[in-house]
């Protein structure tokens, strides 16, 4: 099964249940919202100290993913109404198949902490990369890891044919190339904290920025949930930009730290040089140019574009833009 066969095969899974979303968990008094282990984020504090639950006067369920593809699985199925800190590139994948999927904030931006790591052994870097030709990667298929891993790949001028990449979840990466069974891994979080150990990145973030490889991920949701539920997702957004907020400030890092890294599956020393590389915008900087005032979208489509170069998806949405719903943030910003 080609690259893009399987890439494709997933979102179109996705986009086929889509209309399965009639019974919301919600209407029971509950909400289902996604969100990844071992990548520690301001959030994770409210979500322990039962914020999100008195602010939507709801029980709020978290249910932990390995990737934004599988998130988008299921918020297809209608097992997940929220997925906070889903990757852009899955989210284009799933949009671009036909999921109807909007972006409500900015979640986190990350350069850092998101990248692929080459087997020491093999001594290749940035000087030498061409020797990537013909090696065994390991990709988490449709996520930002997958985008940051065409892009560099281009700029290199390593012919991506000639590779056998093999679809893995980051932990599974991580797992591969410390056995010494693929000679590069992409990931993020503790699992490239992992990769590390085994071996090195060729580009910094700053590096991949130079090149346009943004990183970031967002909060999103079936654009049916949101627009019948407005104010339950406006109430989230307010609490996530509060406990940014919080982070941010500095104010709270003392007392959020422990709890956010007990949550996340990590020890506090981990926690807190992860979270030294993500930045948290504020509700006023996600709502501006650089971001979902513009920003956001055509850097979907960018992602896209390449997605289709690359043979991963079949086609690109002419735009995005529908993709995003700043209606909930908006008003968030007035709570």
């Amino acid at each position: 099964m080609t690259l893009k066969t399987k890439l494709m095969s997933a979102a179109a899974s996705a986009a086929m249940i889509a209309g399965a979303t009639g019974a919301w968990a919600e209407a029971h008094g509950e909400i289902t919202v996604g969100y990844f282990l071992e990548w520690p984020m301001p959030f994770q504090y409210a979500k322990v100290e039962g914020m999100y639950d008195d602010a939507l006067g709801m029980t709020v369920n978290w249910r932990a993913f390995d990737t934004g593809t599988a998130m988008s699985a299921a918020m297809a199925s209608g097992d997940v109404q929220l997925s906070v800190s889903q990757g852009v590139p899955p989210f284009v994948v799933a949009t671009s198949a036909g999921q109807d999927l909007q972006i409500v904030d900015v979640a986190v931006s990350y350069a850092e902490n998101d990248n692929c790591v080459v087997r020491e052994e093999l001594e290749i870097d940035k000087d030498s990369a061409g020797e990537l030709e013909g090696k065994k990667v390991a990709v988490p298929l449709g996520t930002a890891a997958h985008y940051g891993f065409l892009k560099q790949m281009d700029h290199f001028g390593v012919d991506i044919s000639t590779m056998d990449v093999v679809n893995m979840a980051p932990p599974e990466g991580a797992a591969a190339i410390a056995q010494g069974a693929v000679d590069m891994a992409c990931g993020w979080g503790g699992s490239l904290r992992r990769m590390k150990e085994h071996g090195n990145v060729l580009l910094t973030g700053a590096e991949k920025e130079e090149l346009g490889i943004l990183v970031f991920d967002v909060t999103s949701g079936p654009a049916a949930y949101i627009a019948e539920n407005p104010d339950v997702v406006a109430k989230f957004l307010a609490v996530t930009a509060e406990a940014n907020e919080m982070w941010n400030s500095g104010e709270g890092v003392d007392k959020m730290l422990p709890v956010i890294a007990k949550d996340a599956g990590m020890d506090e020393e981990a926690t807190a040089a992860t979270m030294e590389t993500f930045v948290f915008p504020g509700v006023d900087e996600q709502l501006g140019a650089k971001w979902l005032g513009g920003g956001a979208q055509e850097f979907m489509k960018g992602v896209a574009d390449v997605f289709v170069e690359a043979g991963s998806i079949d086609a690109a949405l002419e735009t995005y833009a529908d993709n995003v719903n700043i209606g909930p943030l908006e008003d968030a910003s007035g709570m």
